[in-house]
C-alpha cells in the first residue's frame, strides 16, 4: 500500500493537546454511538491538517458525554466477568490505564489483543478501530504519556462492548478477497441497529471460506489482510451507497487490524486475519445492497464530473484527504484515510464516493 503519511509524529502537540480534552469525554454517546473524536483527530493530524483538529473538535465536542462513574474495579482475577459490560467501561478503561502505566504498552497489548481479537464487532468494530489508530501513534511517534492513554481508552471500550460473533459455516472458498465479499449472503431484515442486525447472521447458513487454507507465516498473514482492506474499499465506490456510514467499516475494521500487527507477536496474525474477515463479512452482511448499479447510475451531473475529477488527481491523494478534512464528517475522514493507505486510483475514487454520500459536519 502506498505511504503517504505527512508529519507522522505531529511535533508541534496538537494530538496530545486533543486527546487530553477526548479523554474527559466517554466513548459513547446518545445511548450506543461511539465517539470517533479520538479516531478522525489522529487521522487529520497524521495527514498534515492539525491546525484543523481544534476547530473540529470545537464543533464534535458538545455532542459527547462524560465517563461514567464507576462501579468495581476490574483485575486481573475478575476481569471475566466483567467483559462485554458496558456499565463497566470505566472500569476497564482504569483498569487499562494501570496496566500501560506499569508495564510497556506492547506487552499489554500482546496479553490482551487474544482475549478480545474474538469480541470484534465491540461497538459497531470501533473498539478495534480505535485500538488501531492508537497503536499506529505510538508506532510512528513518539510514545507520549497521553498516546499511551489513548490505547487505555481503546482497549477499555473494547473489552467493555466485547461481543463476539457467531461462529460459522465455512462455505465453498472464495478465489480472492473481492469475490468472498461479492459472495456474502446477506441477512434477511436490514432494518434497525447493527446489534439487531448481527443477532440475525445466527440464521445464516456461513460465509465464504476465505482466504482458505491458513497462510504460510505471518507475512503471508498480513498480505491477506492488506488485500481484503484493498477489496473492501473498492468495494464502497459500488456498495457504499446502500448504508454510507456503516459499509465504510468493513474496510476500517480490517484495516485497524493491518495497522496493529507490526506491534503484535507474529504467531498472532493468523488469528488476526480471521477475525479481520469475520469482521469485514458481517458489516457487509448486514448492510450490504441487494444490488450495485454502476456508481454513475447514483450521481448528478455535477457529482459525476467530481467522481472524475478525483480519478484524475489519483497522482495527488492528499487532495482527495484535503476535500475529506473540508468535509468534516468522521467517517468519511476516517475512510479516506483507509483509501490512502491502499493508494491505488480506484481506492481514491471510492473516498471521493464517500465524501458525497455522506452529509458534511459543517
Amino acid at each position: 500500500m502506498a505511504d503517504t503519511r505527512r508529519n507522522p509524529t505531529d511535533t508541534s502537540g496538537t494530538l496530545d493537546e486533543a486527546l487530553e480534552r477526548i479523554h474527559l469525554a466517554g466513548p459513547e454517546r446518545d445511548g450506543w454511538l461511539s465517539n470517533h473524536a479520538p479516531m478522525a483527530i489522529e487521522a487529520l493530524v497524521r495527514h498534515g491538517h492539525a491546525r484543523l483538529a481544534h476547530r473540529w473538535l470545537d464543533t464534535y465536542r458538545p455532542k459527547l458525554e462524560d465517563m461514567p462513574g464507576s462501579i468495581a474495579p476490574v483485575t486481573a482475577l475478575n476481569w471475566q466477568e466483567a467483559l462485554g459490560d458496558i456499565s463497566r467501561v470505566a472500569d476497564w478503561t482504569a483498569f487499562f490505564e494501570r496496566e500501560t502505566a506499569d508495564r510497556p504498552w506492547r506487552t499489554v497489548l500482546a496479553e490482551w489483543w487474544p482475549r478480545l481479537l474474538p469480541g470484534i464487532a465491540a461497538g459497531a468494530t470501533h473498539g478495534v478501530i480505535r485500538a488501531g489508530h492508537a497503536v499506529r501513534t505510538l508506532l510512528e511517534g513518539e510514545e507520549t504519556a497521553p498516546r499511551v492513554r489513548e490505547l487505555a481508552h481503546a482497549l477499555g471500550y473494547w473489552a467493555a462492548r466485547h461481543q463476539p460473533l457467531p461462529a460459522l459455516e465455512r462455505l465453498t472458498p472464495a478465489p480472492d478477497a473481492a469475490a468472498a465479499l461479492d459472495r456474502v449472503p446477506l441477512i434477511a431484515d436490514q432494518d434497525g441497529g447493527i446489534r439487531s442486525r448481527f443477532e440475525q447472521l445466527t440464521r445464516l447458513t456461513g460465509f465464504p471460506d476465505w482466504p482458505g487454507r491458513d497462510p504460510a507465516g505471518p507475512e503471508a498473514a498480513r498480505a491477506a489482510i492488506e488485500e481484503l482492506v484493498r477489496a473492501a474499499t473498492h468495494r464502497y465506490a459500488t456498495h457504499g451507497h446502500a448504508a454510507p456510514i456503516m459499509l465504510v467499516h468493513a474496510a476500517t475494521a480490517p484495516n485497524a487490524v493491518l495497522r496493529t500487527l507490526p506491534a503484535l507477536p507474529g504467531a498472532l496474525w493468523t488469528p488476526s486475519l480471521h477475525a479481520a474477515w469475520a469482521a469485514s463479512a458481517a458489516v457487509t452482511s448486514a448492510y450490504g445492497p441487494r444490488e450495485a448499479p454502476p456508481v454513475t447510475e447514483h450521481l448528478t451531473t455535477t457529482q459525476a464530473a467530481q467522481a472524475a475529477q478525483v480519478a484524475q488527481v489519483a497522482q495527488h491523494p492528499q487532495e482527495v484527504f484535503q476535500r475529506a478534512a473540508a468535509h468534516g464528517d468522521d467517517h468519511t475522514i476516517k475512510f479516506t484515510d483507509t483509501a490512502l493507505d491502499v493508494g491505488d486510483a480506484a481506492a481514491l475514487v471510492a473516498a471521493g464516493r464517500a465524501i458525497e454520500l455522506n452529509t458534511p459536519a459543517w
